[in-house]
């Protein structure tokens, strides 16, 4: 790193892309150094929108690029496999965007040459790194609302006939754009193993699911449930129920505010969480500290935890029937 700054090369030019420019210009310590894109004429209109320093009309020539200290991986994450594992054979430290890979044999290919060549290599699952996880689990240990007996989380978005939810080569479907929200949610908050699995989805035309329902009986006594649509709206909670309250958290995938509760519905207090510039600033800064730190995984979200959610959101896949070109 330059002047403590994390040098960060942007793979993509979509919209996730660009919020991540977006963020990486308003944090210090952060830099949005470089940007590659398929053509040259895509980057250089990224590059100038975003006042970036350098526009590559390749990924190949990012990933080369020895200024570049980690690659941001925004494409759609049906192409996230090609361009990590070209980045780590080259020895760059690689952050790639939820969901990680198109399935779980991808992501463990992923993660085991990082491991051999002890490259950075970590998952853009950005709840995972945000504040408000630490405020939840505080709360929790704190024994307010007892013990815990029930997790709900919901994420639904009325997306229309976006070829990203409808194409199986794009890897579409709810699962792996909204589900893998809710499933990190719980998993966040109750790692328990699961003792029990109940799921059904509604498959579009194209045979890839909109809406998904996953039920949970996990070790300890608790049930958690997960819903997620691509055609639907809703409140976007996540719901934790303890013996003797309850938090309702506001939108599982950016959460503004806790809401705390006793029995019998007594509100007790409203948090909010620390002001952000997108929320997308704590995954990179958390890179930040570990490559400073000589690190090769995030500690917010192990590689071990991704290839586990990687190998659930297959098996809900494979009970489905919804199947993507790249699976074996």
């Amino acid at each position: 790193m330059k002047d403590n700054t994390l040098r960060v090369g942007i793979i993509g030019t979509g919209w996730i892309a660009e919020k991540a420019a977006y963020t990486l210009a308003r944090q210090e310590g952060l830099e949005c150094y470089a940007v590659g894109s398929r053509t040259q004429a895509k980057a250089d209109t990224f590059a100038e929108k975003w006042d970036i320093a350098v526009a590559y009309g390749s990924y190949a020539d990012l990933i080369a690029d020895s200024d570049v200290d980690l690659v941001y991986v925004g494409t759609p994450h049906s192409h996230h496999y090609d361009v990590t594992m070209e980045a780590l054979r080259h020895g760059k430290p690689c952050l790639v965007e939820k969901a990680f890979m198109a399935n779980h044999a991808q992501a463990l290919r992923a993660v085991t040459l990082a491991r051999e060549k002890k490259v950075f290599l970590a998952e853009a699952i950005w709840t995972r790194y945000q504040p408000v996880v630490g405020i939840i689990r505080q709360l929790m240990a704190s024994g307010r609302i007892g013990d815990v007996r029930l997790i709900s989380a919901t994420l639904c978005y009325s997306m229309g006939n976006k070829p990203r939810i409808m194409r199986p080569d794009l890897c579409g479907g709810a699962l792996l754009d909204l589900g893998v929200y809710g499933i990190n949610f719980v998993r966040m908050f109750c790692d328990a193993p699961i003792l029990e699995q109940r799921s059904h989805c509604v498959k579009s035309d194209t045979g890839m699911d909109l809406t998904d329902s996953i039920s949970w009986v996990l070790q300890g006594g608790i049930i958690a449930r997960i819903e997620s649509s691509a055609c639907c709206v809703n409140d976007n909670q996540g719901i934790i129920s303890g013996t003797e309250g309850y938090l309702i958290i506001d939108n599982i995938n950016n959460p503004q505010r806790i809401r705390v509760y006793a029995r019998d519905r007594v509100f007790i207090e409203e948090i909010a969480v620390p002001e952000q510039i997108t929320g997308y600033e704590y995954q990179f800064l958390a890179c930040k500290e570990a490559l400073e730190q000589g690190l090769t995984e995030a500690p917010c979200m192990p590689l071990d935890e991704t290839l586990r959610v990687m190998q659930l959101m297959d098996d809900l896949r494979r009970e489905w029937g919804v199947r993507y070109p790249m699976d074996e």
